[in-house]
């Protein structure tokens, strides 16, 4: 089976000969979710920013269902819904035509619409806000509406940058679940976010950015392999993390 995403020897930044990002490596297979953790500054942005064609690889090659960046762009960008950290929303737009708006831009049935719309409002108790402006919202249901306007595509692959900010309980309760219901169906998630101990209890595999570099990746038990840790202790990502960030400064220091 071949992967959603693949990311294959990625070198990548802003400036030309210096790379913020060498030599990364990542892959998501078909209904897999993976958690991308790493410092502020590590490359984590700059690695989803490359995924969605914002910025162009200096070396390197990126797929989303074996079509590469350069190629068939329109198909590329409808193969992925992206949520950023921060929500970006059209002040003259209501909640509903947010949706509305999406809607039309993919292609989505009236049916389909209305059917996944509703149930979104719903799950993420934003119905009485249907019909109100940006400017009358909090920041965690600005963060709501571009969480349902992603979810209202059902893509195959979602890329959602620190999803648990601004988010009462019971969002990140409706959040979580919604992901899980969508894996069920074949969905696949690449989540960057700095809630380890959550994203540990949904991800199937993690990806450790450091400096621009993968230094450590796999499922949990993966990760402790490559760690000098008794297997049979039950050690939490949080500790597995703060290891392999001490272990690459040691090796590397500044």
């Amino acid at each position: 089976m071949s992967n959603i995403l693949q990311i294959e020897q990625l070198f990548g930044g802003y400036l030309p000969k210096k790379p913020v990002l060498k030599d990364v490596n990542i892959s998501l297979r078909k209904g897999e979710m993976v958690g991308l953790i790493g410092l502020n500054g590590a490359g984590k942005s700059t690695t989803i920013k490359h995924i969605l064609g914002l910025m162009i690889p200096q070396q390197g090659k990126i797929t989303i269902n074996d079509m590469q960046l350069s190629e068939q762009m329109e198909k590329y960008r409808s193969s992925y819904a992206y949520v950023p950290e921060n929500p970006e929303l059209y002040n003259e737009l209501t909640v509903r035509e947010h949706l509305e708006l999406t809607a039309m831009a993919y292609g989505i049935s009236k049916e389909d619409y209305t059917n996944r719309s509703e149930r979104l409002l719903k799950e993420f108790r934003m119905q009485e806000k249907a019909d109100h402006m940006p400017s009358q919202l909090s920041k965690g249901m600005k963060q709501k509406v571009m969480i349902m306007n992603a979810f209202l595509v059902e893509p195959p692959l979602y890329i959602i940058d620190e999803p648990f900010l601004g988010l009462d309980p019971l969002a990140m309760r409706s959040l979580l679940e919604t992901m899980s219901n969508l894996r069920k169906n074949g969905a696949s998630f690449l989540i960057s976010s700095h809630i380890l101990s959550t994203i540990e209890k949904y991800c199937d595999r993690f990806v450790i950015l450091h400096n621009g570099q993968v230094i450590g990746q796999g499922t949990l038990a993966e990760l402790q392999a490559g760690l000098d840790i008794d297997p049979h202790e039950n050690t939490s990502l949080d500790d597995m993390f703060h290891q392999y960030i001490t272990q690459a400064d040691t090796r590397n220091p500044l």
